[in-house]
């Protein structure tokens, strides 16, 4: 559904935005740590989100693991514990050149980095298939590197290199707080943020730009507008309830470009809102006032 064409500015005071942030943007955690606990998600031990950090919930896994494997429990990951999970632990990241049908520690911690600098590839599971060897492709791409689907050193000097961010500074599109974050959840990747609202509520363009997506789009994104805003930066909205702009519209930042709802893969009204910078997903709280 497009709603009538509107040129009225939808104008959310900043402070208000700066008082709704939910913290600031998440740091990404460490990689090896993310392959341990995919390794203990897939023996049903680990429960928590794919997140790289060694907290209690992680330990707790290590200590059940070890007792079922016979070792003292100490909840710190050692030679013994790594070697009792098998040929899964052999290879740390940089250790070998990766490529589809390569497995385990080396693959997952290659999934995280990967997913953490804007190329997700679905599950965290330490297997280089299909969707891992697409975003290889996609990121050698963004690297300016020849996409051979290999993660070599070139791919991984790449990803020793920190997260990109947004060169544009970006406008909240609704003063409502952030839900879900930019990050690991559970055993995937959430590429952008959930700002928690009632249906209807008219939706903020987050800069001026030009429409370059406004309807339905497969995937789970439900009614979705895209704006193309320069510099290679993109913002987009997703699981609108209608649209109010057309492909080929110019809007102003603060312009409505749709209402909230709950279409595609939602469990209830909320906008799902990413940043894109040359199709790499980053976190839009690291451009957005008070993130």
């Amino acid at each position: 559904m497009r709603l009538p064409p509107s040129s009225a500015r939808v104008l959310w005071p900043a402070l208000l935005a700066v008082l709704l942030t939910a913290g600031l943007a998440r740091a990404e955690g460490n990689a090896d740590t993310a392959a341990l606990q995919v390794a203990l998600h897939e023996r049903s031990l680990y429960l928590g989100d794919v997140d790289g950090y060694y907290g209690p919930v992680t330990s707790a896994a290590v200590q059940e693991f070890q007792r079922r494997a016979g070792l003292p429990a100490t909840g710190n990951l050692g030679p013994l514990t790594r070697g009792a999970l098998g040929a899964y632990a052999r290879r740390t990241l940089g250790s070998r050149s990766l490529r589809f049908g390569k497995t385990g520690w080396d693959v997952a911690a290659l999934q995280f980095q990967l997913a953490w600098h804007g190329f997700p590839s679905g599950v965290f599971d330490g297997i280089f298939g299909w969707r891992t060897q697409a975003a290889v492709v996609r990121y050698e791409r963004w690297l300016g590197l020849f996409p051979d689907a290999i993660a070599g050193s070139a791919v991984l000097a790449g990803l020793r290199s920190p997260p990109p961010h947004s060169p544009l500074t970006l406008a909240w599109p609704l003063p409502f707080p952030v839900g879900d974050e930019f990050g690991p959840r559970g055993d995937r990747f959430h590429t952008g943020i959930d700002l928690i609202s009632p249906p209807g509520v008219p939706v903020a363009a987050a800069r001026s730009g030009r429409v370059v997506y406004a309807g339905w789009r497969e995937g789970g994104w439900g009614i979705e507008v895209t704006i193309a805003h320069g510099g290679g930066v993109r913002t987009i909205y997703a699981h609108l309830s209608a649209t109010a702009v057309s492909v080929g519209d110019r809007v102003d930042g603060g312009a409505m470009i749709g209402r909230v709802g709950a279409t595609g893969d939602a469990t209830g009204p909320h906008l799902h809102f990413e940043v894109r910078v040359r199709g790499a997903a980053v976190d839009p709280l690291g451009a957005l006032p008070g993130g």
